[in-house]
């Protein structure tokens, strides 16, 4: 049988003329520069403004050593639990079905919609001074607030929704049929795990784990809360920027700034090879 053909005045609508095609992309283009490109410009102009050396001992100062090894201490212990969060999360989610499914997703979104500020005080309550919680653990010599266990907890609080929210629809869209055959060959739960649902995640694992390391590193909010902005000791790199500028050691402040804005490069370089490797498989985004 012949196809149906189209009606004459049929229009496929993804079709425009020229002037609309570029004025779309020179408006994309101009937002983009606008808010994106020469912020990140400013950054790195005023980190270099009286040289590379200035930039250079500004980073190898010993308060910007010191924070920095504390961003990736913080980063080294929040992101690995959030992983095992979010994998253990989607599994629930995706491939089995219980009560209280949809409140769990919810909470999982929870970080979203809720001000890292808000997180940060919501910690106050909990192990303040004045609270039930904080005086137990100072009875134990556990001190939270204002100390690196303070910082972890804010910081898992406003990341540990990146690797859940990445596999969930993931899992969902692959279901539940490579599992069951495993299953129905006698592998065991671990073994299904460990041979069938990673390595079919493995790509949107990484991703998520790249993001919610970056913003890892790069939360300010909950952290300038829960720090007490304790030198050499509670002090993360954003602090550490914050602290410098207020100072008015601008070149200093927008040298530090210039590592966390190399690390939104990093992770998109590595982001967009990701995609590459995984996009002729199956697309991340969903």
């Amino acid at each position: 049988m012949q196809a149906d053909r189209a009606p004459k005045n049929f229009r496929d609508p993804t079709t425009e003329s020229s002037a609309a095609k570029w004025s779309v992309i020179t408006i994309a283009l101009l937002f983009l520069a606008a808010v994106l490109v020469l912020p990140l410009a400013a950054v790195f102009t005023e980190a270099l403004r009286r040289g590379w050396d200035a930039a250079w001992l500004a980073m190898v100062n010993r308060e910007t050593l010191e924070a920095m090894q504390l961003t990736l201490l913080v980063a080294a212990i929040a992101v690995p639990l959030n992983t095992v969060f979010g994998v253990v999360a989607a599994w629930a989610i995706a491939k089995f079905e219980f009560k209280g499914k949809t409140f769990l997703t919810t909470l999982i979104d929870l970080p979203f919609s809720v001000s890292p500020v808000i997180a940060g005080l919501i910690y106050i309550l909990l192990f303040g001074s004045g609270s039930f919680l904080g005086p137990v653990f100072n009875s134990f010599g556990l001190q939270i607030l204002f100390a690196v266990p303070g910082i972890v907890l804010a910081t898992m609080f406003v990341t540990f929704p990146f690797v859940a929210r990445e596999l969930i629809p993931l899992m969902q869209d692959q279901g539940t049929g490579d599992e069951e055959a495993a299953l129905s060959l006698g592998a065991n739960g671990w073994q299904t795990f460990w041979y069938v649902t990673l390595p079919n995640i493995r790509w949107g694992l990484l991703y998520g784990v790249l993001l919610c390391n970056a913003r890892a590193m790069g939360e300010f909010g909950a952290v300038s809360v829960v720090s007490g902005r304790l030198r050499g000791e509670t002090v993360t790199l954003p602090l550490h920027i914050e602290i410098l500028y207020n100072e008015y050691n601008f070149v200093a402040a927008f040298a530090v700034a210039s590592l966390l804005a190399l690390l939104a490069l990093v992770t998109l370089v590595l982001k967009a090879l990701l995609e590459r490797v995984y996009g002729p498989r199956q697309s991340l985004r969903h």
